[in-house]
């Protein structure tokens, strides 16, 4: 009697950039030969072959495809975010569920780091300017308050995660000061942050900080955990950078700050609706820097992504703890 045939699923997205390549699944069959590896170009297929799938690695999943999938024992996330997979039948059911935050989580913080700089330095406007021919070293000394030395200011960190520490590292390094907001500000204070408050403390981070990055999971806690009342608790010098997700931020409030000068200005690679409307207000704004949602690409992610997820792959054959687990009802 020959062994039943062991189902592995990738069905990543829609979009190129995010589909698995090619060589991603042949390696897996090579590597793991007790697994049929089946790979789907968009998740469109998913209905079709997912109800006999073990291992799935997939962006997205509905309840009536999980309750399809009668032998599904862990998803794996390619993205770093999960909030759209923490439906209540997942997460209240005993399938695994990893996610890519170690395969995104260096680069979202390498260009947070990178917001920061173009911002101080005044990057944006000398673009501006050299789009135009115009040599505008006098504007942006009097009009934008000429470009900042980091070393010294305070940088506050909303999310103590992957990303989170990482940017506190980077800034750290830069002499920067890192106060860091988290929901268990109880945890052990990671390096090169030094302070950690509880998220009932937001608006004390928020009063100090001259740069806030929120870098926070999607819970029903974080969602719009940025609106008027934490806008008016910044400086008026203070910038924001988003490269969580657009839903932290309420995007109205954060507009009528941006265009009364409340705050001096915002990086944002992540929006509430993607992509950003072309009618969106914050295309016009001079004092923000957008990027399309990029903060998380990185040109060896494929390599980085089949790293983890072959890594977790023998763990599970081994019965061994996988790495990049989630903790379904904290939602992270």
């Amino acid at each position: 009697m020959t062994a039943s045939i062991r189902k592995l699923l990738i069905a990543t997205a829609h979009l190129d950039i995010w589909v698995a390549p090619e060589w991603f699944a042949e390696r897996l069959r090579n590597r793991f030969p007790q697994f049929e590896v089946v790979r789907l170009a968009s998740v469109d297929e998913l209905d079709l072959e997912i109800a006999d799938a073990e291992i799935v690695m997939t962006v997205t999943l509905r309840p009536e495809q999980l309750r399809a999938a009668k032998k599904l024992r862990w998803i794996h996330s390619s993205a770093a975010a999960i909030h759209q997979l923490l439906f209540p039948e997942l997460v209240n059911s005993d399938v695994l569920l990893t996610n890519g935050r170690d395969v995104h989580g260096p680069a979202v913080a390498e260009q947070t780091i990178g917001m920061i700089f173009a911002l101080a330095k005044r990057i944006p406007q000398a673009v501006r300017f050299q789009q135009q021919r115009f040599w505008g070293q006098q504007v942006i000394w009097n009009e934008y308050s000429g470009p900042q030395e980091l070393a010294g200011l305070i940088v506050g960190v909303i999310g103590l995660g992957a990303i989170g520490r990482d940017v506190a590292r980077h800034a750290a390094s830069l002499g920067m000061k890192v106060v860091g907001v988290r929901e268990h500000a109880d945890l052990p204070k990671p390096d090169f942050v030094e302070q950690v408050l509880p998220s009932s403390r937001l608006n004390e981070m928020l009063a100090i900080a001259d740069y806030v990055v929120v870098a926070a999971p999607v819970t029903s806690a974080t969602r719009e955990m940025i609106g008027r009342e934490q806008l008016a608790a910044m400086k008026s010098t203070a910038y924001l950078i988003n490269v969580s997700r657009g839903v932290l931020v309420n995007e109205a409030a954060l507009i009528e700050a941006l265009r009364e000068n409340r705050i001096a200005g915002a990086g944002l690679d992540v929006f509430q609706k993607e992509p950003l409307p072309a009618d969106s207000p914050l295309w016009d704004l001079e004092n923000v820097l957008i990027t399309p949602h990029t903060a998380g690409m990185n040109a060896k992610m494929w390599e980085l992504q089949y790293e983890l997820f072959s890594d977790n792959i023998r763990r599970y054959l081994n019965g061994e703890r996988l790495r990049a687990l989630v903790d379904k009802k904290a939602g992270y």
